[in-house]
């Protein structure tokens, strides 16, 4: 079975590519730069992909994109985070209903941000999308597939929540803080947060390619927190003491408007459909996930 990918460089594009060859499957990574490698293929997110070399893989998982959370949120780089993903969707799509011998299956990245703030509501894949900035560039990141679905290929939108690892994302961030008793709940901490652990968010990936499935598919544990509780789960994972608590306004000083959408929203969002098509979770509630994270 031959799977490209792009985002190989990304945290969950090398958790990927590992799982995916130790299975013994061949991987083929998309890459922005010239290829260098037996196993790279070039293309541009606003330009071309080399649809040859494409010819006859059995699946593409795409999940590059400019970080949410890498810098912040001027206009420029909300330009950036936007067109990185609808823009590079919409080219690698339109490249894959080119092919003569199209992939069966396209994973098209997504995010929980579709929902907007849900509150203390609890939301799965049937829920109307939300309001603020993530949610309209979700909406727009999924429809950009399109053309790999008018061409009969299978899409999936795996909406992926906050992904727990020790080599990447929040938790990674964090962490040096954590070990230094220094850490602290976010803003009031009532938000909810819709996680996975790392080992998970991999499995469900290696599912959706398998399994049948196509629309949206939250990509989240069957146990969201709220930041409260996450803040407690890390301090007990550690064994450290985590009393301190950062402000709203402090927040916002720091992160301007990504901190009333990513740092301060609350999102409940459930994996209902993933759960319903037979996924086993290894790690369904926080202790365990962290447990497995910072071993």
């Amino acid at each position: 079975m031959q799977i490209a990918i792009t985002g190989s460089t990304g945290l969950i594009g090398k958790a990927l590519v590992r799982a995916l060859r130790d299975e013994g499957l061949t991987v083929i990574r998309l890459v922005r730069r010239p290829a260098t490698a037996e196993d790279e293929v070039r293309w541009d997110p606003f330009g071309e992909v080399d649809t040859a070399s494409l010819e006859g893989v059995d699946a593409v998982v795409h999940l590059a994109g400019a970080g949410l959370g890498d810098h912040r949120w001027t206009e420029a780089y909300k330009r950036e985070v936007r067109d990185s993903r609808v823009e590079g969707t919409r080219t690698l799509s339109r490249a894959l209903a080119r092919l003569d011998r199209r992939p069966a299956v396209f994973v098209s990245g997504s995010a929980v941000g579709f929902y907007g703030d849900t509150g203390d509501l609890p939301v799965d894949e049937s829920a109307a999308a939300g309001e603020g900035f993530l949610a309209d560039l979700c909406v727009d990141w999924e429809a950009a597939a399109q053309p790999a679905v008018d061409a009969g290929i299978r899409v999936v939108h795996p909406r992926s929540g906050l992904v727990l690892s020790r080599d990447g994302g929040l938790l990674a961030k964090t962490l040096p803080l954590f070990r230094l008793g220094l850490g602290g709940r976010l803003g009031s901490g009532r938000q909810w947060m819709s996680w996975i652990s790392v080992a998970d968010h991999i499995a469900a990936l290696r599912f959706l390619i398998n399994d049948g499935l196509q629309g949206p598919v939250n990509l989240t544990a069957p146990e969201p927190v709220t930041n409260t509780v996450y803040t407690r789960a890390i301090g007990r994972a550690l064994h450290r003491p985590a009393p301190f608590i950062v402000p709203a306004p402090a927040l916002r000083l720091a992160l301007g408007e990504f901190a009333d959408e990513g740092a301060l929203v609350s999102q409940r969002a459930l994996p209902d459909r993933l759960t319903k098509a037979g996924f086993t979770f290894a790690h369904p509630d926080i202790d365990t996930a962290l447990a497995d994270v910072l071993s």
